[in-house]
């Protein structure tokens, strides 16, 4: 397989973990189509992807906050430029703070933010996939999947429902050669870290530097993860070398997870 002859769409792709993504991709050979909803940081994005394989780079803007106009651009982009065949599903978390506390707006809000997104984005390049007998979706959720984190009660919620969105879709997609599958970051170096970071240090008093190192030592590994290194197993997903791993969640969080 020639990987530039297939389009991988990586949404939340202007910084963090989206954007370490995308340019793994592009590294490892992948076209790949950016989308967020900041048209210039896309630009600015765009132009740090690999394209020394002869692959060809494109963005699409996107607000994951108005499904509609998410849907409207994922279907003009293909009916442009032709099908995807990697979709990868990223958009940033929703606020931290107690379950008791969130108003159920919250709930709706994120639910649309993350699984109607997730599943308009899937509906629009399923078909390619199909006819291409060749697709991979992989969601980025949080290790809250399988053991929910303290103080992020709407986000622990929204991510055990698009995990089991994602293990659906697995078993109905995965004799046509598409397969889903979730990775899982625990604590990662990203904006979004340092924003629950923040939260907390208003609390506790603390500086955010003593909050982020607190949060390293949780992992066996004492540290937090790099952006890159949750790249590199969603990589590894997409690749043809991962074709019979189908409807599973990978953590990447050092081992910080206690259950299997």
């Amino acid at each position: 397989m020639k990987n530039f002859k297939h389009l991988a769409l990586v949404c939340g792709s202007t910084q963090g973990i989206g954007l370490a993504i995308a340019q793994k991709l592009a590294a490892d050979g992948f076209s790949v189509v950016l989308t967020a909803r900041n048209e210039e940081k896309l630009k600015v994005s765009l132009q740090s992807l690999d394209s020394s394989k002869g692959q060809t780079h494109h963005y699409f803007v996107s607000d994951f906050t108005n499904p509609e106009s998410v849907k409207n651009a994922v279907n003009a982009f293909i009916e442009k430029h032709g099908s995807i065949h990697i979709l990868i599903n990223n958009t940033g978390g929703p606020k931290s703070g107690p379950i008791v506390d969130a108003d159920t707006t919250e709930f709706l809000a994120a639910f649309n933010q993350h699984l109607i997104c997730n599943h308009i984005l899937m509906q629009a390049v399923v078909p390619g996939m199909k006819a291409a007998g060749f697709g991979r979706i992989v969601n980025i959720i949080s290790t809250s999947v399988k053991q929910p984190l303290p103080n992020l009660g709407v986000s622990n919620t929204i991510r055990g429902a698009v995990a089991s969105w994602s293990k659906t879709l697995a078993n109905e997609l995965g004799a046509f050669g598409i397969t889903v599958n979730n990775v899982l970051p625990g604590a990662t170096n990203t904006q979004r870290l340092t924003e629950i970071a923040k939260v907390k240090a208003e609390k506790t008093g603390e500086s955010v530097a003593e909050i982020l190192a607190e949060m390293g030592q949780e992992s066996p590994m004492k540290r937090i993860a790099q952006p890159e290194e949750v790249a590199a197993a969603v990589a590894f997903l997409a690749s043809d070398s991962a074709s019979y791993i189908n409807g599973i969640n990978v953590p990447v969080d050092g081992g910080r997870t206690k259950s299997l």
